[in-house]
């Protein structure tokens, strides 16, 4: 099969933009080769199980096994979520600030430690998870990026046991209401305990909200996402815990982070 009637193929299944950017990924080319190499030889087999994939919902970051954030690209698979562009909120509201210790809570990837580190060279993380899976691929992302040696991951429950105080600490918790409607592309192929939170959405806040103060160094700020109508919420619970906030908002202009302080810093 050649790149033109692969294409084809894809096209006629999956619409002609997923399938360049899945066949443009199996061959190691760019989109635009596609178009001026239409000859280049294609494994069918290979292409028609991706299209298979895709076919049966399965979002393209899983299917090709990386996703851009950040203009870095992060290895992901089914044990975590696929990295987004609104969460590039808090990596922005982050670097408002100056930071030299960073802790991230539910790394997943370690995409929110990781583009923060990219940007800071003198900084150092610790990103915390309850999947050992999700640290595996976190480490690797670490690794891929030179970063390995400024990040370390450690398998915990949200903050408790942590006995170090950080300049910034991030989190991306799960926050959607156990009975939301989701697209097939999240609701079977994204980690369910990285995306529900009991019936209001709030169940990891109202755990993790209150261990901020003792995470944070005097200074310090907590960047939270958060769902577009949940600010008044947490900030609810922010409040209960001694710290303040502002909201920041995505390229949508909806909420999407907090960005937390002591009460009077």
């Amino acid at each position: 099969m050649t790149a033109d009637g692969a294409l084809r193929m894809g096209a006629a299944r999956i619409g002609r933009l997923e399938a360049e950017v899945l066949l443009a990924h199996l061959l190691g080319c760019s989109r635009g080769d596609l178009i001026l190499r239409p000859g280049m030889a294609v494994d069918a087999g290979a292409f028609e199980a991706m299209l298979a994939r895709r076919e049966a919902g399965e979002p393209l970051a899983y299917i090709m096994g990386v996703r851009e954030f950040w203009s870095l690209d992060f290895a992901v698979t089914r044990d975590v979520l696929i990295p987004r562009p609104d969460s590039e909120t808090l990596v922005a509201a982050a670097l408002e600030g100056d930071f030299a210790r960073v802790l991230d809570l539910g790394t997943g990837s370690g995409a929110l430690l990781l583009a923060c580190l990219h940007e800071r060279a003198g900084a150092r993380g610790l990103g915390v998870d309850s999947s050992a899976a999700a640290l595996a691929v976190a480490r690797g992302n670490a690794a891929a990026l030179g970063l390995g040696r400024r990040a370390d991951f450690a398998l915990g429950d949200w903050g408790a046991g942590i006995g170090e105080r950080f300049d910034l600490v991030l989190c991306n918790p799960p926050y959607v209401e156990t009975g939301a409607i989701l697209s097939v592309e999240v609701r079977d192929f994204e980690p369910a305990g990285a995306l529900f939170a009991g019936a209001d959405g709030l169940d990891a806040y109202r755990v993790l909200v209150p261990q901020l103060p003792g995470l944070m160094a005097p200074g310090g700020r907590a960047i939270l996402e958060i769902g577009w109508r949940q600010a008044d919420a947490v900030l609810g619970l922010a409040r209960a815990a001694g710290l303040v906030g502002e909201v920041r908002r995505d390229l949508a202009g909806r909420d999407r982070a907090l960005v937390l302080r002591g009460d009077g810093a």
